[in-house]
């Protein structure tokens, strides 16, 4: 994962007025290894028991147990994910990020396709989770990259 213009100067360890931790590099380097292993269980640990979770339009899904089979169910209809990320931005409690994903299909072509996430964070961990991604060419035949 590649990253670039990064507004987030504070440490993993520095408070915000809000207690939250704001993140440097080494935590967006962390969450976007996870998400690039398909590790369904590793992306749980990232969030708070009683996160909630929207990917693009699809319901907000609440709590481990949910997030975790949604998150295991899209890594599996894919091959593989590479995050590249531009830009961060934090407003305590709340951080966000774009990027470019190009994610790689299982008959082995490939769609990049751009997203911006926000989180609210409690701690260090994520409470609130949203993508917003048009992935709708992933799942589109011959449209590949």
């Amino acid at each position: 994962m590649a990253m670039s213009n990064t507004a987030s100067k504070a440490g993993a360890g520095a408070l915000t007025p809000t207690g939250s931790v704001a993140p440097d590099d080494a935590w967006w380097r962390k969450l976007f290894a996870v998400i690039d292993a398909r590790d369904a269980a590793g992306f749980v640990a990232l969030l708070t028991a009683d996160a909630q979770f929207r990917f693009g339009n699809a319901p907000t899904l609440v709590g481990s147990d949910a997030i975790r089979t949604a998150v295991s169910g899209f890594f599996a209809s894919i091959a593989s994910c590479s995050h590249r990320l531009i830009r961060t931005w934090i407003a305590p409690p709340w951080v966000a990020c774009e990027g470019e994903v190009t994610y790689l299909r299982h008959d082995g072509s490939a769609v990049t396709v751009p997203f911006a996430d926000v989180f609210e964070l409690r701690g260090t961990l994520i409470s609130i989770y949203r993508i917003y991604i048009d992935n709708s060419p992933l799942f589109s035949q011959g449209t590949g990259k």
